[in-house]
């Protein structure tokens, strides 16, 4: 991996953790671009890293909120900040049950599934292009709500399938303010963003790495400056309702993704 590798792979995940395009789906292209078909055990650190960038980065742009959560959670008072607490905690349950019981059978998702990739795409844009034309309300996530939007967040561990986007269409085809989708969406991904960082670096694979420390403090920086960027970017967009333009983006890039897997 090259220093440009490492700092084009950082913006990726920066830019696609957070807009509505697939971040998983967009590092699975962009290695294929490179050559990186196999996704060696040499770039599990650089990815560790990256997920660490983007995780810091959501934690600034919302660190009042997150700070006043973590007051109300561990109060344990029967407060507004405890209930949203719950519901974030409530969300995270399909993803993490997914993650534990199906391990190997994602892995095998990753490794070059460009076919893959392009037809969970056109899935995202079709998710964008609905949720854009859904009423604008002002309605609050509620518990059972969360839970829908946490099957969503699970089922965007799909590569193709973006994580914000799915989460955030499904929290607007619930009827929920725009607004108040985002903000769920960013916040129920922290958690589990560390718990997988957690269960990496626990289970030693990350000794093995033989990246060099410069092309992970690049990768590092840009992903972090890149999702600081994206984060509040994709709050306007969303407020603006105007994830049709990503839509649209996802249509090409999954059918550009469809026609390279068929052609190769």
């Amino acid at each position: 991996m090259t220093l440009f590798e490492a700092i084009i792979l950082g913006i990726v995940q920066g830019l696609t953790e957070f807009l509505p395009v697939s971040s998983s789906g967009h590092l699975e292209l962009t290695k294929v671009i490179f050559g990186d078909n196999s996704v060696p055990e040499e770039s599990l650190m650089m990815t560790v890293l990256l997920h660490a960038a983007t995780a810091l980065s959501t934690i600034v742009i919302f660190r009042k909120d997150i700070l006043e959560l973590l007051g109300g959670l561990f109060q344990f008072k029967n407060n507004e900040q405890f209930q949203y607490s719950l519901k974030i905690v409530i969300s995270m349950v399909p993803a993490a049950a997914v993650g534990v019981l199906f391990e190997e059978e994602i892995d095998a998702l990753f490794g070059g599934q460009v076919l893959l990739v392009g037809c969970m795409l056109l899935v995202t844009g079709t998710l964008l292009f609905l949720a854009d034309r859904a009423k604008h309300t002002d309605k609050s996530v509620s518990t059972p709500n969360s839970f829908i939007i946490g099957i969503a967040q699970a089922i965007a561990i799909l590569p193709g399938i973006s994580r914000s986007g799915a989460t955030i269409s499904t929290s607007v085809l619930l009827g929920i303010d725009r607004a108040k989708a985002a903000r769920f969406s960013f916040l129920m991904v922290v958690p589990l963003i560390l718990g997988k960082m957690a269960k990496d670096i626990l289970s030693g694979d990350l000794a093995s790495s033989t990246t060099e420390p410069t092309l992970l403090i690049a990768g590092f920086a840009a992903a972090f400056i890149s999702g600081l960027i994206a984060c509040q970017w994709m709050i306007s967009l969303v407020r603006k309702s105007q994830l049709k333009y990503f839509s649209f983006y996802c249509y090409g890039v999954g059918l550009a993704a469809i026609i390279y897997a068929i052609a190769s």
